[in-house]
């Protein structure tokens, strides 16, 4: 419950302030956007089979979008951004579909 309240209140926060992202940190923002997502759908699929842990949850939020963000920030240094960028984005939204596939099973039981 204090998950949904604070991402209510994170959501109302940023829809009154309207924060600027930085130029230098706004080729980052959708890949940690995607690997956050990915840790939801995957925190979701964990909560449903009963195997959540609130600790691994944290970690693994913390070093996908950690890990996301290096991979682009690498891609950038070597001059393959746009490249490896998609590539980030393809392997988080396969993993995206697989979980929202294992949740569909749970949920529905088909």
């Amino acid at each position: 419950m204090i998950a949904i309240i604070g991402l209510i209140v994170g959501v109302v926060l940023g829809i009154v302030v309207q924060p600027d992202v930085p130029v230098v940190l706004q080729p980052y923002l959708p890949i940690a956007v995607v690997a956050a997502l990915d840790t939801l759908a995957g925190g979701l699929r964990a909560s449903l089979d009963g195997a959540f842990d609130a600790h691994v949850f944290i970690t693994s939020f913390l070093f996908n979008v950690l890990i996301a963000a290096f991979l682009v920030f690498l891609g950038d240094q070597l001059g393959v951004g746009a490249q490896l960028s998609t590539a980030v984005i393809v392997v988080l939204g396969i993993r995206i579909f697989s979980n929202a596939a294992a949740i569909r099973r749970l949920l529905f039981r088909s």
